[in-house]
């Protein structure tokens, strides 16, 4: 069962590792990420910002909705974390069971997309309009 779905640029980090999961009771963690998944250095550093006794998966988009629509997954109590719009659109499409969409810290990092201005829509939330 997906607890919460995240898009949140910094993937795992301090407030998810202490905040989020806790508050969410989560017992594994998903991070969709194509980027992450071919990277075995950036898979490390994500490991190792995770919360201890927390299983921890980093996965492509195509292989976590293949993972999150498996009924085997269903008694899990899973947080899941992409870094875009595009991927979270992509993944509330094919995957059962989103119950919402939690918008973290997205757009800060570039001020722009694509060479296009990000808008500001709120103090973590930066976007060029194809994204909204």
């Amino acid at each position: 069962m997906i607890k919460l779905f995240r898009i949140d640029e910094r993937l795992i980090h301090g407030q998810i590792a202490i905040k989020w999961s806790r508050h969410t009771g989560v017992d594994s963690i998903v991070v969709a990420n194509n980027n992450a998944a071919a990277n075995t250095m950036i898979q490390k550093s994500l490991k190792m910002a995770a919360p201890p006794g927390i299983k921890t998966v980093i996965k492509s988009i195509d292989d976590a909705i293949k993972t999150l629509n498996d009924p085997r997954c269903e008694p899990l109590k899973v947080l899941v974390l992409v870094n875009s719009p595009e991927d979270a659109l992509r993944m509330a499409k094919e995957v059962k069971g989103i119950p919402f969409i939690n918008v973290g810290n997205y757009g800060r990092v570039a001020p722009k997309k694509e060479g296009k201005e990000r808008k500001r829509f709120d103090n973590n939330l930066y976007s060029i309009n194809e994204q909204i």
